[in-house]
């Protein structure tokens, strides 16, 4: 009887934990899509001034 519990219980903390890593995800996805083109542009300037 404990086992199923055990298990089910389990099972759930997994699928919670699953679906929070996607939103999690697809929020920095999101960003990324919305922020993107800014982000390489200022990693590519900060990057290019460490050069000189």
């Amino acid at each position: 009887m404990t086992t199923n519990r055990l298990t089910a219980r389990s099972g759930i903390a997994l699928t919670l934990a699953l679906v929070l890593l996607a939103v999690l995800f697809s929020l920095a996805f999101a960003g990324w899509v919305d922020h993107g083109s800014s982000i390489l542009l200022t990693m590519a300037e900060t990057g290019l001034s460490w050069c000189f």
